[in-house]
This record gives C-alpha cells, structure tokens and sequence, in this order.
C-alpha cells in the first residue's frame, strides 16, 4: 500500500478528517489522533510464531524471532498469545461465512465470462451439486479432514436463519479474541506474515495458509505488515524438511510455493484491536524503524 509506514500515517490523516466526513458521510468523524501515533511509551506485545493451522515457513518464524529480540532490546514486553480455536475459526467462520450461499453470488459473477486458470479449481467445486460435495467430502474424510470440512462449508448455510446463526457466531468469536487479549493486557499483537512470495499458480493451491492475514479480515482488526528481513539460504536448507500439521495437499503446496525464495523480503505482521489505527501505525513504525537502525531487511 505505501512504501513506508510515515506514507500510510498521512494517507489516514486524509481520511480521518472534518473534510472527508463533509464529502462522505459514511467516514466517521473521528481525527487522527496523533498523541497515540508520536507517543514513545512501551508496549505490552503478544506474540505467536504459529497459528496452529499452517506451520510456517522457516523465514516467518525467524522473522517472528528476530522482532521479537529487537522489540525486547528496546526494552518493550513480550508475552506469549495463541489464536483461539483456529480451526474453528477458519472453516466454519471464515469459510462458512465467505461461502454461505454455496458461491451462488460468485458463480453468478462469472457467468459467460473466462475464468482464471488460478479459480477454475473452487469454481469447479462450486458447481458441484450438493450430493456429490457431500459424498466426496465423505471419501476425504479418512485421508484429508480439514478438505472434507471445507467441502461440507462450500455447500452453503442452508436457510436465512442459519445465516444469522453464523454472522452471530463471528461476533461471539471476535469478542472471545478480545476477552484473550485483554486478558493479558495486551497493547498490540506480533504475527507471521505469509510469505515470501508464492510461485505463479500456487496461492489458489496453497489457500489455507492465507488464514495468518485473512484472520484479521475476520475479526476486523487493523494490522499492517512490515518486511524485516529476507529468505537465507539457511532457511531454504530448513525448508526441505518443513512437513506441515497435517501432511496434506495443501501442506505439500504450500512447501512448494515458497521454495527458492532466497533473497525475497519477509514481513511481520503488526495488529492492534478495533479503533485502534493510530496504535498499529505506531507499532509498524517502530518495528520499522528498530530494523532500519540494525541496517534494513537482510
């Protein structure tokens, strides 16, 4: 989105503004509040080097590592978080909600039209009837679960009713999320950030490991990534041996879409809870400006 964090602290004092609010009346008019950005107190920061659901790449969890120790260094608090009921969360919330009229809309949408070879494998789920969705998601049940979940959500909540159970149950997750963080009293949250870069092909291959920053899409956090380091030859070494949790296609996929990455950035995620933009902002620079001063992403 910008080249630097400073670029996207003034894109949001342009929107967080009086003026923005007069030619838009859907921006709320809330200013940029600027104490919270400039302000140098230390943090509380949890942390987690995996969500559980995808192991991450070597790169990830050394960037992970690393900003942890230059964030401690500089004398703020770390404090171990795990993700609540990923699974959970990824299939029937994220999954379930993003899929709930069986991908009628999308499949709509794409009516008459070519589409993307990188689509062509959900779209052709999609248009599965629900019996065969069914009877294959019996079939993988015995050999790839987490699939045969993700078949059974694709078929769609079913009734008006059940979707209101479903946004409903969203809302509880996002408040079971807060309740963990605050809990720990926690300012910000440090996470992995997918990478590196996938080959061509392969992010449709490799969907599921996209949940580290589609999480966040969920809960409706603002978090912003920032590149710490690069993939060494070290980590390509590591990667040969990377299995995932649960020895799948999509495992495989995904160990094969980063491999031979050496040299390509690798990012961190930075998050903080709803309403709090200026405190994300503050806690990007910061990691931003602690890699810079050990001489920028190596």
């Amino acid at each position: 989105m910008a080249k630097d964090v400073e670029s996207l602290a003034l894109c949001l004092r342009a929107l967080l503004s009086e003026n923005m609010h007069r030619l838009d009346a859907t921006v709320p008019p809330l200013p940029f509040r600027e104490e919270v950005y400039a302000s140098s107190r230390r943090l509380r920061i949890g942390y987690y080097e995996s969500d559980n659901l995808t192991q991450p790449s070597p790169s990830m969890t050394r960037a992970v590592r690393l900003t942890s120790k230059l964030l401690q260094d500089a004398g703020h608090q770390l404090i171990p978080f795990s993700v609540p009921r990923i699974e959970y969360a990824f299939i029937h919330l994220f999954t379930g909600g993003l899929y709930a009229d069986g991908g009628a809309t999308l499949l709509e949408k794409l009516k008459g039209d070519i589409v993307d070879p990188s689509m062509q494998g959900l779209v052709s789920q999609l248009r599965l009837p629900d019996p065969v969705k069914r009877f294959l998601a019996g079939i993988l049940r015995f050999t790839e679960p987490l699939t045969s979940q993700l078949l059974e959500e694709l078929r769609g909540v079913g009734t008006p009713k059940k979707l209101w159970e479903q946004h409903t149950a969203v809302e509880e997750y996002q408040q079971e999320f807060i309740a963990k963080w605050r809990s720990l009293d926690l300012d910000v949250l440090l996470a992995p950030a997918l990478g590196p870069a996938f080959y061509i092909g392969y992010p449709a291959k490799a969907a599921r490991s996209s949940f580290y920053l589609a999480l966040y899409n969920l809960l409706n956090f603002p978090a912003g990534v920032v590149p710490v380091t690069t993939v060494t030859p070290q980590d390509e070494e590591e990667l040969a041996f990377y299995r995932g949790y649960y020895g799948d296609g999509s495992d495989k996929n995904f160990q094969e879409a980063v491999s031979g990455s050496v040299g390509l950035p690798v990012t961190v995620q930075c998050i903080a809870l709803p309403w709090e933009e200026e405190l994300c902002l503050r806690f990007m620079k910061e990691v931003e400006t602690l890699v810079k001063d050990q001489g920028g992403p190596k």
